[in-house]
């Protein structure tokens, strides 16, 4: 494969031809804020909280995000390793590839195609239908969740096609924005010693309550919230001294995001009081508006007019984590192209060094899963967000188990990093964690869905047979190749 090391020195970085993406264009904020962004902290709050909380482990809750922060940190450390000896716009495919071998590492590439575009599809749902709601609301005009689900694909494709530091700075102005109002509102809370019954503290974060109830779908809510910290790697060809950037960027996303999630849901669950809150979490899941869990108490503490602000920030969160995928993806397309196991047009960038095709037919992508559903009338939310997004979850945390390995077997094999922490142990103790919260996953599948057990059943599918396709399409593609010619 052909991976980019961090040893090359700048001013080649600086010459290298057409196909190769800007260099020293982010530093450690910048790589910060896409990675937050695909978080989507307040889609996350408002979104998983309320279910985390109302089907899980109840007050609990907080504590999942502790134990998925420790899963995922515990993973970071072999996949920064790695990092240090490849820098690769494909990220987790090249990484696998190294251990496991090209066909693995291609599979596994699908496998992060289909992760990351059935994500933003799914937000692409939840996303059409929010703005459709407030323009109604505050118009009385009616207009489909789909018109503007298109019309926000358009603008997403100008926006990656305008140059990564662009994109950059309309996320840090939304993430900037939907987490400045959730901080402040845990700080006033926090300040207050808590709602009815104090700050809660054993009620959130002891063993026992983490055990509550359901910890499985709390845990498997937590992991999602951390999806997109993998990014740091992805931008590390486009990043300012990659060997030094992307490390920090990934530890620091980790731990600032483990650490965000549990404080504002601590202070969400504490401001109902730990007794009340898997009632309220309830009664809002019921009610068909989940939001309401979360935007009651911060209009509370905050005032009437979070009431106001709360669904348009929702909206920009939503359109920051689109946004974020589609740079992501794109960036694996681009990857993909310009080492030949996809067509080498798809290498192309534009002036501003962006992969202006492979953002193209990324768009295109989307396009083509979210249709279906406008076209057979599905429900943008209940259809449409919640089957990809399971999809989605279970896609990545089987990317996250391979690199595990492979990064195992490519440090036993090449010696390159003789830290036994660092090569070794953390990476075990990551893919135990991850495999134990795969099986969580594929036993929870339905609830996370919210769908019927064929329908979860069919949709767990889609991985393994996408992993398999693209496998078999790798191999017969490096054959033809291989075959001479007449």
């Amino acid at each position: 494969m052909d991976s980019r090391t961090v040893e090359e020195p700048a001013p080649a970085r600086e010459a290298r031809p057409t196909g190769t993406l800007k260099p020293n264009a982010l530093g450690v904020i910048g790589i910060l804020f896409f990675v937050l962004s695909a978080q989507a902290p307040l889609t996350g709050i408002a979104g998983a909280l309320p279910i985390a909380v109302g089907t899980g482990d109840g007050a609990g809750a907080p504590a999942a995000y502790i134990v998925a922060g420790a899963v995922i940190l515990l993973f970071s450390v072999g996949f920064v390793a790695m990092g240090r000896h490849v820098v690769d716009a494909g990220a987790f495919y090249t990484y696998i590839g190294k251990g496991l071998g090209r066909t693995t590492g291609t599979g596994s590439a699908g496998v992060a195609l289909f992760a990351y575009c059935t994500l933003q599809a799914a937000m692409y749902g939840l996303y059409g239908a929010t703005v459709s709601g407030l323009v109604e609301q505050y118009t009385g005009a009616h207009v489909a969740w789909w018109v503007w689900t298109v019309v926000t694909m358009a603008v997403v494709q100008a926006l990656g096609t305008a140059g990564i530091e662009m994109g950059a700075k309309v996320l840090a102005v939304f993430v900037l924005a939907e987490s400045s109002i959730l901080f402040v509102f845990a700080l006033v809370t926090l300040v207050k010693g808590g709602g009815p019954e104090g700050l809660g503290v054993t009620h959130s974060f002891s063993p026992g309550a983490a055990l509550h109830g359901a910890p499985g779908v709390a845990l498997m809510f937590a992991i999602a919230s951390m999806f997109g910290f993998e990014a740091t790697a992805i931008y590390g060809e486009e990043a300012k001294e990659p060997r030094r950037t992307v490390p920090r960027a990934t530890y620091l996303s980790v731990t600032v995001i483990t650490g965000f999630f549990a404080f504002v849901s601590w202070m969400l669950i504490s401001s109902y009081g730990a007794s009340k809150a898997t009632g309220a979490a309830g009664k809002a899941l019921s009610g068909g508006d989940s939001t309401v869990f979360v935007f009651n108490p911060v209009s509370q503490a905050l005032g009437s007019w979070a009431d106001h602000v709360l669904p348009i920030l929702l909206a920009t969160s939503l359109f920051a984590g689109i946004l974020a995928f589609h740079n992501s993806a794109n960036r694996y397309l681009f990857s993909l192209g310009r080492d030949g196991l996809l067509p080498r047009g798809l290498a192309a960038i534009n002036k501003r060094h962006s992969p202006w095709v492979a953002g193209c037919v990324q768009t295109a992508i989307a396009l083509v899963l979210v249709l279906p559903f406008a076209v057979f009338g599905k429900d943008p939310v209940l259809s449409l967000f919640s089957w990809f997004s399971g999809v989605a979850v279970l896609a990545m945390m089987l990317l996250y188990f391979l690199t595990s390995i492979s990064v195992i077997v490519f440090f036993r094999r090449e010696r390159l990093d003789r830290r036994l922490w660092n090569t070794l142990v953390a990476p075990a103790l990551g893919a135990l964690g991850i495999g134990g919260s795969i099986a969580v996953i594929v036993a929870n599948f339905t609830t996370l869905i919210g769908g019927s057990a064929t329908t979860a059943t069919w949709l767990e599918l889609t991985v393994p047979v996408v992993l398999g396709l693209s496998a078999v399409a790798a191999r017969l593609t490096r054959a033809r190749r291989a075959a001479p010619s007449g």
